[in-house]
């Protein structure tokens, strides 16, 4: 991780950016159970999965948003923040054994009506299967500092 001060001016509409991956196990599966408490049969019990639609078990989707996003955390940007995340969608289940990687796509820009010198920068997460297919996807809303404040 480095420092780098980027802000709302410097967001560019369409720029892409992707993640390395990330392979998911087991022991995810029973830390994230732990620090939730969601100790539901669809993600701890391989019997009782294996008699369901998806036969075997299924990752939380909280646990793919938390780790899809937090490999998205690469640079520190003073110059802005998270304000949080719209739209949020499970769209395909995570397995153990699954690796998964993030793509990050700014979408839109535009002053935030609230906040004088500062800017919201929409960032569309979309979190990939080791088939490139889709299993996660949120918004993710930036707010971001405009030189003329700074």
């Amino acid at each position: 991780m480095h420092t780098e001060d980027i802000y709302y001016e410097d967001y560019e509409i369409g720029h892409v950016r992707e993640t390395l991956g990330r392979t998911i196990t087991e022991t995810d599966f029973v830390v994230h159970a732990g620090h939730t408490g969601d100790f539901f049969p669809h993600h701890m019990d391989a019997d009782w999965c294996a008699t369901q639609p998806f036969g075997q078990r299924i990752a939380h989707g909280t646990m793919v948003f938390s780790i899809g996003i937090g490999m998205t955390a690469s640079v520190i940007n003073p110059q802005a923040f998270s304000y949080g995340y719209d739209r949020l969608r499970f769209i395909r289940p995570v397995h153990i054994g699954d690796t998964i990687r993030t793509r990050v796509t700014i979408t839109r820009k535009e002053p935030d009506a609230k906040r004088i010198g500062m800017g919201q920068v929409i960032e569309a997460c979309e979190v990939l299967n080791q088939d490139g297919k889709v299993v996660l996807a949120t918004d993710h809303i930036l707010l971001a500092k405009m030189k003329g404040a700074a």
